[in-house]
């Protein structure tokens, strides 16, 4: 029999650069480490009539209650800045522990007020410990398939998410109720265990600090009176347009399909299962795409989708429309995050990474996460969730168009040519 032969690369393209053995164990850890970050992160959403009920809470007190939690999402600025000072590697360590403890203390809050703040303290170190996976992703890999690792570590989060509304109903029927929820959180100290042992800094933050040595502290608003302050800017604003268009796209569907269309909870549970289970597979591919065909075009393309699903899943009529355009929402709410991920990693240099990322993302981009829920509830009042909702598709064009006009194309090239500003 002959002898197989291995496919020849396309012509002009080179064969991927294979993962070292500890590339290959870094890859596992972050995938592993962002999968119990996106099932924490969704877990409130799943237990919140039981809480509320536990604790005789109202709705609007419910409401509150969500978005103090969430604020915590811009506490994470913070510790994100603090990756340039003390290493990818002890802050990864820190918001993995951080996150563990106060997700552990969730489940043993006594009253509302603990749970607040335990809940609050999770979500800083939850947000920080993605930030950090990201800053890894793209330090560690091969430049070639920075976008797919970045694409594919961003999925695992999202399949932990997935994961926790599939067990929540089981965990809630427990004699624990919803605080089992949490305490399935104690399971990423054994990844803490591991990290000690055997994570290592990153190779460019060593190298960095070879050379110039650790920052010291660096006052909050630094960054944006130096060379770098115009990507700060433009990366805050894109972030900003795309959590105010996707973060309330997925939150809001479920009031908008009882309301406006009249679907009963089953009839919601089966098209959010069906359009997450139809989206993940294509979710994993989406970091390989900008690989592919770059990270510009790779943008347009995917925000692009992301405005078609949010506009068709608050506009259609039929629950199998609005279904296929929720599967094509859910989509991109989860892969227009490996896009900005790559850019808010690959645009500025390793000793300004970490406070570019907290500034953009967790500082300017957060305003349209917390601010945004609250203004389209006002305007749900008076014209409806769907007109409220579908409003905000045009916010993803204007962001790929930013994308267009103002960065530079950064994939395949190594994070000092692509952090250069004439680049």
């Amino acid at each position: 029999m002959p002898r197989a032969v291995s496919a020849a690369p396309p012509p002009g393209r080179s064969p991927a650069t294979p993962f070292t053995s500890y590339q290959r164990t870094l890859f596992v850890f972050l995938s592993v480490a962002t999968f119990f970050e996106g099932y924490d992160l969704i877990a409130i959403t799943q237990i919140l009539p039981n809480l509320r009920a536990d604790f005789g809470l109202s709705e609007s007190a419910g409401g509150l209650l969500v978005a103090g939690v969430n604020v915590g999402a811009v506490a994470a600025w913070l510790l994100v800045r603090r990756a340039d000072r003390w290493g990818r590697r002890r802050l990864l360590a820190i918001t993995i522990a951080g996150y563990t403890v106060f997700t552990v203390a969730s489940g043993l809050a006594p009253d509302a007020t603990s749970f607040g703040v335990a809940q609050f303290l999770a979500r800083m170190f939850l947000l920080a410990e993605w930030a950090v996976a990201m800053m890894y992703a793209a330090e560690e890999f091969p430049a070639d398939r920075r976008g797919f690792v970045i694409g594919v570590i961003q999925a695992f989060s999202s399949l932990g998410s997935i994961l926790c509304a599939a067990v929540a109903p089981a965990l809630l029927a427990t004699t624990l109720g919803w605080r089992a929820v949490y305490f399935v959180g104690v399971i990423p100290l054994l990844l803490l265990a591991w990290a000690r042992r055997g994570l290592r800094e990153t190779r460019r933050f060593d190298e960095q600090v070879a050379s110039a040595g650790t920052a010291g502290a660096r006052p909050l608003t630094e960054i944006l009176r130096g060379p770098y302050a115009r990507r700060v800017l433009l990366m805050g604003v894109i972030w900003m347009l795309i959590y105010a268009c996707t973060q309330n796209a997925i939150t809001f569907w479920k009031e908008f399909a009882v309301a406006e269309r009249s679907f009963s909870d089953a009839q919601v549970g089966t098209s959010i299962s069906i359009a997450a289970l139809t989206a993940m597979p294509f979710v994993f591919f989406a970091g390989k795409l900008l690989d592919v065909i770059g990270r510009r075009p790779g943008a347009v393309v995917i925000f692009g989708l992301t405005s078609l699903g949010v506009f068709g899943c608050y506009t259609l009529e039929s629950q199998w429309a609005l279904t296929a355009s929720l599967a094509l929402g859910v989509f991109g709410a989860t892969a227009v995050l490996p896009v900005l991920s790559a850019f808010n990693t690959e645009l500025f240099p390793t000793p300004l990474r970490g406070d570019a990322y907290g500034w953009a993302n967790n500082g300017i981009g957060r305003i349209g996460h917390v601010l945004s829920p609250a203004l389209l509830g006002l305007a749900a009042e008076s014209f409806g969730w769907g007109a409220a909702v579908r409003a905000t598709a045009i916010l993803p064009l204007f962001a790929a168009a930013i994308v267009l006009a103002r960065l530079p194309e950064t994939a395949g090239k190594e994070l000092e040519e692509t952090a250069a500003l004439d680049s």
